[in-house]
């Protein structure tokens, strides 16, 4: 078995709000990979809490590995439920967890064990699972067919060149509509103070000799296939396996930086990047 695992924020300036951790029991027949990417509130904006993204990753990750470790036969909803609720308790009083920005996250968390493959995804992480024959990339698509006018304020901000007067207003209304969205129904949901919500993850459970190799990456890294079509999710998968997780960052950020020297500026010209490859 091998593990490779790299992560770099997006900015030397700020915490990286992403959390990736693997574990394998010593019985040497299994183990878990959980991978989150913390939801980054507006810069301007309040989320109720007084810890902030980057502690309620590491809470969050940390319970869900330790549950899905030591309890091999809980699903892995479960395993997330119990993780959120024991996150929400070490809050304390001082947080509102009602607010509709409290800290929450992505999620991607795989289980392996001598005879099956079990994984869940939650929001807009990626899974790869390598069959052999095909990469299959594991994806909860809910992000992309939210209803208007999230797909016409979309289409404007990009049309629009960054100077343009009606730039910021525009940009406004498209974070307003898809917030209205977020953990709500007929919109999208990440893990949160709302332990039902693992329910609506995308999971499965296949075979461990169909599978030979596992990876999950962040939105951040898998900015390389989503935004600029560098590779496919088959291409991702051979990086990580050949170049590495660090490897497969890096060209990320050169991608990155050649699209801001083209003179594009998007609403985050840098993600928090996490690249994780376990092969079976």
């Amino acid at each position: 078995m091998r593990l490779d695992i790299a992560t770099n924020p997006s900015s030397p300036t700020r915490p990286n709000e992403d959390f990736v951790s693997a574990a394998l029991p010593a019985s040497g027949h299994g183990g878990v990979l959980v991978v989150l990417d913390g939801v980054t509130p507006p810069a301007d904006g309040d989320d109720g809490c007084v810890h902030g993204v980057p502690w309620y990753t590491a809470r969050l990750g940390g319970a869900l590995v330790e549950l899905a470790v030591s309890d091999p036969a809980t699903p892995l909803p479960r395993c997330l439920a119990a993780a959120i609720s024991r996150t929400a308790r070490a809050h304390g009083g001082g947080c509102d967890l009602t607010h509709p920005r409290t800290p929450q996250a992505t999620a991607v968390a795989v289980r392996w064990s001598e005879r099956t493959v079990e994984y869940l995804v939650l929001s807009d992480s990626v899974l790869l699972l390598d069959h052999g024959t095909h990469v299959e990339p594991v994806l909860d698509d809910r992000l992309d067919r939210l209803p208007e006018p999230v797909g016409t304020l979309r289409a404007r901000v990009r049309a629009l060149p960054q100077q343009a007067p009606e730039r910021p207003a525009t940009v406004s209304a498209y974070i307003a509509a898809v917030e209205s969205l977020r953990n709500a129904e007929g919109g999208f949901h990440t893990a949160a103070a709302d332990p039902e919500v693992a329910d609506l993850a995308v999971t499965g459970t296949l075979p461990r000799d169909g599978v030979r190799a596992v990876a999950a990456l962040t939105d951040g890294a898998s900015r390389l296939v989503e935004l600029f079509g560098a590779v496919d999710w088959t291409g991702a998968l051979e990086l990580l396996r050949k170049e590495g997780a660090e490897e497969l960052i890096n060209r990320v950020r050169a991608a990155e930086d050649a699209d801001l020297a083209a003179g594009n500026r998007r609403h985050k010209a840098h993600d928090d990047a996490t690249a994780a490859l376990v092969e079976l």
